[in-house]
């Protein structure tokens, strides 16, 4: 059995374009052992026996605590983003393992990868930047550089670890923060996985920046790598063989705007972009590219709404009274009831935008299981503070009934105790 294991995670739906990346690694890395991390709920009449990876991982199989209720409070790719470090943690504990690697499932592998796995020799954590190499022009600092400090200084369609006392720590700490902080929230510095990925550097030894060209090439350093065709018809990257390409944002058409954008004229990748997008749209045919996703509704068959989603996320109570939320007789019943009189804005499509957005700009740790109980060492030492020191007490008063006057009692229990 291979020492290195290689995963994705993926939802039904993007199982074809799944394929499409673990065959481009069964050409090149015929020895890695490939798995699926699946964002949803196995399907008995569904036969995955003849896709191209060797073991499938349904995501409440990952050892996630109350797993139910974390689910509910995530869309689908923040689904697939979260149960990422879980699944990291599994195979880096299977027997034998020496090193994991994690690839978008929109990547395509193009030649080996061999100098990933030399890296991971000596590294215990191996990250690939967005940009290498600064950019040129006010346009394309604005469009590239500046797009990664509010993201992410590297991509998480890439990561590799080894199966050290290290690799395993960066595991447990990755997937401890995710828990309550995968969301795609900038105003707050949250970019589901992949901004507190910024500070592996500065917590963790051993931690190498792979700047190769090759690896992790995407459009937002497309204006700084020159892409081509060898003689062969080969994909190189400023000289060296194409690693892997990141096909990010393909099914909306960003990428083919940034494409265009980035590239320029450069024939090379308007063939490639042409040449995915062939693929990808003989793939759309396929039953399991329409396969609707399991965490998407009640089981009632009611569509779950993102505010319905946001709002169990906030409220602990919630939480506890309604462990199961998909259960349409429980959550979904509360909503339509005592949810009408508490959101009123929610059920109101031209103000529910605006009433999510102000009702999500505290940052809190979201959803909580039975780890949700209030903070009585927390409360006690602000009261403490408040009756010791006069000016503090007066500006949490201050503060306590702006934010009452504003959010509400629940928007103030949140703030306090969240």
């Amino acid at each position: 059995m291979s020492n290195i294991n290689v995963f994705t995670s993926a939802a039904f739906n993007y199982i074809p374009k799944v394929r499409m990346l673990f065959q481009s690694l069964r050409q090149h890395h015929p020895e890695w052992r490939l798995h699926l991390a699946l964002a949803d709920e196995p399907r008995p009449d569904i036969d995955l026996s003849r896709e191209p990876f060797d073991q499938i991982w349904p995501a409440s199989e990952l050892g996630i605590p109350d797993w139910r209720g974390w689910a509910f409070c995530h869309t689908i790719v923040e689904l697939a983003t979260a149960i990422k470090p879980f699944m990291l943690l599994r195979l880096l504990e299977l027997p034998g393992c020496q090193k994991v690697i994690y690839l978008d499932p929109d990547t395509v592998a193009f030649s080996r990868l061999d100098d990933i796995v030399a890296a991971l020799d000596k590294a215990n954590i191996v990250l690939t930047p967005h940009q290498t190499r600064p950019e040129k022009t006010l346009s394309a600092v604005m469009d590239n550089e500046i797009c990664s400090l509010k993201h992410g200084i590297y991509n998480l369609g890439f990561i590799a670890v080894a199966a050290s006392d290290v690799g395993h720590e960066f595991a447990e700490w990755w997937s401890q923060r995710i828990y309550h902080f995968c969301r795609a929230d900038i105003p707050n510095g949250l970019f589901t996985d992949q901004r507190w990925i910024d500070l592996v550097p500065a917590f963790f030894d051993g931690v190498t920046i792979m700047k190769s060209s090759r690896h992790n090439v995407a459009t937002w350093n497309l204006t700084t790598r020159k892409l081509g065709l060898s003689a062969s018809g080969n994909y190189m990257v400023d000289g060296e063989p194409l690693g892997f390409y990141h096909f990010t944002g393909f099914d909306s058409g960003a990428h083919r705007i940034m494409a265009a954008k980035n590239a320029g004229n450069n024939q090379a990748v308007h063939q490639l972009v042409n040449w995915y997008a062939k693929q990808t749209e003989a793939l759309a045919d396929e039953p399991l590219a329409k396969e609707p996703w399991a965490y998407g509704f009640y089981t009632d068959g009611t569509p779950i709404s993102k505010a319905q989603r946001l709002v169990y996320r906030e409220r602990v109570d919630l939480q506890s009274v309604f462990p199961d939320p998909f259960d349409a007789s429980t959550y979904l019943a509360w909503w339509n009831n005592q949810g009408k009189v508490e959101f009123p804005d929610f059920f109101d499509q031209e103000r529910c935008e605006k009433a999510m957005k102000e009702f999500s700009s505290a940052l809190t740790p979201g959803f909580r299981g039975n780890t949700g109980n209030i903070d009585w060492e927390k409360l006690s030492g602000i009261l403490r503070q408040a009756f010791s020191q006069p000016r503090t007490g007066f500006a949490i008063g201050k503060r306590g009934w702006e934010v009452f006057k504003s959010e509400g009692i629940a928007g103030l229990k949140r703030r306090l105790l969240g």
